[in-house]
């Protein structure tokens, strides 16, 4: 196989070039080869298996890698009770071993000729908690100093490491269990790093993708806390209802909804997986979508629009915006070489052609990726999703998306933002980010100049004129009455009534920063009746403690931003302020007269 390597935050291959692989699963046991065979049959596994990469090929799947899980049907002492899908608690390391060289080894190599990396995965799951040194800790570190002294595995050009399979929480440093803090990842740093070593000190120059926590979703400590050494990534899990993506059904790891469409998910990866994505690639090692009606996925979705609602269509714009991600599909190989690129009929689709399940668009996805896909026509024009007309409003603070489509004389269109040059007229301003995010800075306007060549050497230029407005909109579509308990809002008359103990006002998504500005001065056109207070907090939680100011018998309040503090003394930062509003006893009406910024 062609040497992979990493350098920076990017897989490249010989010749240097960046590479983002793309992959199916596979797993040897009986229940997930459909019962193919039983008994530890050795031949039956690796005659199934063996057909079903036979069979991707041929239905023409453009795939270059397989994540082969280890199944710990074949490394559990079957003498010993039965227990959760752990893989350590009956674990043989002489049944392991065994096997390795008997069905897994074997497989690696069919693959291998194939010319499909494999991504090997640990045995079974990780237990709901884990700690530094535990016997989950030392099982992965038997695992892996197995596999990577193997001769045959160490040092394979073909064959990658996945460290473990979702974990969920860990106790940290400070004594604390979950999967967020940074004591947690300093946890997680010292847990993998563990395993790093005994890899590395058996001469393996394998690629190792390390897992996040909270199900392979969580990782910007790593930020902090990376794991040390070359040719290392991290591995990371992506299904409907994570990081805010649609879901038609909340998933039973982490729930989730429809509704937050693209910016919901484009945030949400940027918090958990872009402060990793910043320094190494990214390898999603499972996910995929479908209606729940066809019962053939674990993610419940459907493909949806890029910029709108929907899974599928949005995780491949995010993905490729990312630039350093490969990704796979979780669907079962033995509906997948079934595939036939015929389109199927509108209200008689099945899960392998209808357009809102992953197989049918991935499919073409994936003849993209390779260069197979038809040449674009005629570039006539650029749009942007979401927006209409030439100008736009974005609040101070906030952020909106430029998601740039390219419009073809045959009536198709496709995504190019990030082959697009985006330029803001005013910086300090308007900011322009990656993914074409536009960034309000400051209250003033700018343009964007938004400009595409194609294939063909057409250029096509679209300018949008922005408008950045007080980060204090009183508008019925910028002012939430309902932070806390329901409220309503009156945009014609400024009148805001809380529910009882309620809370209504801004937030600010990407945090607001205030820190350039003195004062904040904040006005009441009514008497205060329901003892009113003007609230700001600096971390996005409504139950953190916020710098509160008590309007008392006056109508007016100038708050010092830069001497605000909490009930307990503690400074709050106007660098970052998350919510801000009105506080009152509730069901009684009050005016705004205005929020003015000095």
């Amino acid at each position: 196989m062609p040497r992979l390597y990493i350098s920076g935050k990017y897989l490249h291959n010989e010749a240097g070039e960046t590479v983002n692989l793309h992959g199916y699963g596979m797993t040897f046991s009986p229940y997930f080869n459909q019962n193919a065979w039983d008994n530890y049959d050795i031949a039956g596994c690796l005659s199934y298996n063996k057909r079903q990469i036979d069979g991707m090929e041929k239905a023409g799947w453009r795939m270059d890698f397989i994540r082969m899980h280890m199944d710990p049907y074949w490394s559990d002492d079957p003498d010993q009770e039965s227990v959760r899908y752990e893989g350590h608690e009956r674990f043989s390391s002489e049944r392991f071993k065994k096997y390795l060289d008997e069905v897994f080894i074997p497989m690696v190599e069919y693959a291998n000729s194939k010319g499909l990396y494999v991504v090997m995965r640990p045995p079974g799951v990780c237990p709901e908690v884990i700690r530094v040194g535990d016997d989950y800790n030392t099982f992965l570190i038997e695992v892996w100093d197995i596999v990577s002294s193997h001769p045959k595995l160490k040092g394979n050009w073909g064959v990658m490491f996945e460290l473990a399979n979702e974990p969920i929480n860990i106790v940290g440093t400070d004594g604390s269990t979950g999967s967020s803090t940074l004591p947690q990842f300093e946890s997680m740093n010292t847990f993998f790093q563990s395993v790093v070593d005994v890899i590395r000190n058996n001469g393996a120059d394998n690629i190792i993708w390390v897992p996040g926590l909270a199900y392979q979703s969580s990782y910007s400590g790593y930020a902090t806390y990376p794991i040390k050494g070359d040719n290392i990534g991290y591995a990371v899990h992506v299904y409907p209802g994570w990081y805010g993506s649609d879901a038609e059904e909340p998933s039973a790891e982490l729930g989730g909804v429809m509704g937050g469409g693209y910016e919901g998910f484009q945030r949400g990866w940027d918090a958990q997986v872009i402060p990793v994505a910043n320094f190494a690639p990214i390898m999603v090692t499972e996910m995929d979508w479908a209606p729940a009606k066809y019962d053939s996925s674990w993610g419940k979705s459907i493909t949806g629009v890029t910029g709108g609602i929907g899974f599928g269509a949005n995780f491949k714009y995010i993905a490729d915006n990312t630039g350093n991600v490969s990704w796979m599909i979780f669907t079962s190989t033995h509906l997948l070489i079934n595939f036939a690129d015929t389109p199927g009929t509108e209200g008689a689709y099945t899960f392998l052609n209808d357009p809102e399940a992953c197989p049918w668009p991935v499919y073409h996805w994936l003849l993209e990726y390779a260069g197979e896909a038809p040449i674009q026509g005629e570039l006539i024009g650029l749009t942007l999703t979401g927006i209409t007309g030439n100008e736009l409003d974005i609040r101070m603070g906030d952020s909106q998306y430029a998601i740039v489509n390219a419009l073809y004389a045959d009536g198709s269109s496709r995504p190019v933002t990030i082959q697009s040059n985006i330029q803001s007229s005013n910086p300090d301003i308007l900011e322009i980010k990656k993914s074409g995010e536009m960034h309000a800075k400051k209250i003033g306007t700018a343009t964007v100049t938004i400009s595409y060549t194609s294939e063909q050497n057409e250029e096509k230029t679209l300018k949008l004129n922005v408008n950045v407005i007080t980060p204090f909109p009183l508008t019925e579509s910028m002012f939430n009455p309902s932070i806390w308990e329901q409220g309503t809002f009156d945009e014609e008359s400024h009148t805001l009534t809380t529910g009882q103990y309620g809370f209504g006002g801004w937030e600010y998504a990407n945090g607001l920063d205030l820190s350039k500005y003195k004062t904040l001065t904040v006005e009441l056109g009514s008497d205060n009746d329901s003892d009113i207070s003007f609230r700001l907090f600096d971390k996005n939680n409504y139950w953190s403690n916020p710098a509160t100011y008590d309007f008392g018998n006056s109508r007016r309040i100038v708050i010092d931003l830069h001497n605000m503090k909490d009930q307990t003394g503690a400074s709050i930062n106007p660098s970052h302020l998350y919510i801000i509003g009105f506080w009152s006893m509730g069901n009684k009406p009050f005016i705004i007269k205005q929020v003015i910024l000095e």
